[in-house]
């Protein structure tokens, strides 16, 4: 929601093209990811997780109720990119979802590489295994966590962008439910995964497609949650999780 109103504000002032927009608004929401992180997630490090959780929903809130406030109303999006159809083997398609997809590919590509093969990464994947033992080792552990709130606003910055360009509507609660939903995919695949996320996300996507195809519409959303009750019932750690394993 964050970015796509970013994205709105900067067009608006400067007519800006779109990979230029894009690239600015994911600076905008990486930074407020970062200062999220330091002013409400920091303080509470130390404290049960459940307290992040209740951070999180608090944080969200505060940013959808300001925005509320500045924009009470939906405001429409211009469009950014030209589009034209396509169709093939009876199906039709855009330019726009076409690049929508690409993007989304290449942002997704570059997340798994970076995390799998950078030094960054290697520091992540450790902070995340064992937080305690990690500053031992050397690894600046709030530099590491700062830039993956950083990283993490970047890509939700970007999301919203995307969105807005396929939806182009944007209002203060556009973020919630593709938040929920987010998380919906996330748990699917496995949290701490990001192939299982991103292949969370494609199941979501077709089970809701398909739903609406075969039923009515207001049965999307109950088949989708359904869905993840199903898969928590025998993958509790989701489709590519795996147990924490302890040592006791």
């Amino acid at each position: 929601m964050v970015g796509a109103f970013a994205c709105l504000l900067l067009v608006s002032l400067v007519p800006l093209p779109f990979i230029v927009a894009l690239l600015a608004v994911m600076v905008i929401t990486a930074v407020l990811g970062a200062l999220i992180e330091r002013v409400a997630y920091r303080p509470l490090r130390q404290a049960p997780r459940v307290s992040a959780i209740i951070t999180a929903l608090g944080c969200g809130l505060v940013i959808q109720n300001t925005t509320l406030s500045l924009s009470p109303y939906a405001r429409p999006m211009p469009r950014l990119f030209e589009s034209r159809t396509f169709e093939f083997a009876g199906v039709t398609l855009n330019s726009l979802q076409l690049f929508i997809i690409g993007v989304s590919g290449v942002l997704m590509l570059g997340l798994d590489f970076v995390i799998r093969k950078t030094d960054w990464g290697i520091a992540l994947r450790a902070t995340a295994s064992d937080r305690a033992t990690v500053p031992l080792m050397g690894v600046p552990v709030n530099r590491v966590i700062s830039l993956t709130f950083a990283v993490g606003g970047a890509l939700a910055g970007a999301a919203g962008v995307l969105y807005s360009q396929a939806y182009p509507v944007v209002g203060a609660a556009m973020g919630a439910l593709i938040g929920w939903k987010a998380f919906v995919a996330a748990v699917i695949g496995g949290i701490g995964s990001i192939r299982g996320a991103v292949l969370g996300g494609y199941i979501l996507g077709v089970v809701e497609v398909t739903t609406v195809v075969v039923l009515p519409s207001t049965w999307r959303d109950l088949i989708a949650y359904s869905l993840l009750l199903v898969i928590l019932i025998f993958k509790p750690n989701g489709l590519l999780g795996s147990a924490a394993q302890q040592k006791v």
